[in-house]
């Protein structure tokens, strides 16, 4: 079982920056892949970016790439997300989870563990 806690959400204007943190507890996080979806009131859940348990090859969807970057920290326990150049399009609630990598890391299922979502909110 794992563990995971989001945090770093909040409110920024268009064309700012922040940067959320996923702290993972419980098995050991460095076998897991580790990916960041996020989910608008009334969209479905969508993938935004992957790194796999050696923190190399990260996968970005087409919508954040060039803005966003994903990094983690094995001896920490911790992922983190940077974002930049934010737009209100990316306001959404931003969730982290936890998987063995898989053909189905842009989805969902591809993931056994879940954080409870931290609220992104970019104002125009």
């Amino acid at each position: 079982q794992v563990q995971l806690v989001e945090s770093g959400g909040g409110l920024v204007q268009a064309g700012g920056s922040l940067r959320l943190s996923c702290a993972a507890s419980g098995r050991t996080f460095k076998g897991y892949a580790m990916a960041w979806f996020r989910q608008a009131p009334g969209k479905e859940r969508e993938f935004v970016t992957v790194i796999n348990w050696r923190g190399v090859s990260p996968v970005y969807a087409e919508h954040v790439k060039g803005r966003f970057t994903i990094s983690r920290d094995n001896a920490k326990n911790t992922v983190y997300l940077q974002m930049n150049s934010l737009k209100p399009e990316d306001t959404a609630v931003y969730y982290c989870a936890a998987g063995a990598w898989s053909l189905h890391y842009n989805l969902p299922r591809g993931y056994d563990y879940w954080g409870q979502g931290t609220q992104v909110t970019v104002s125009s």
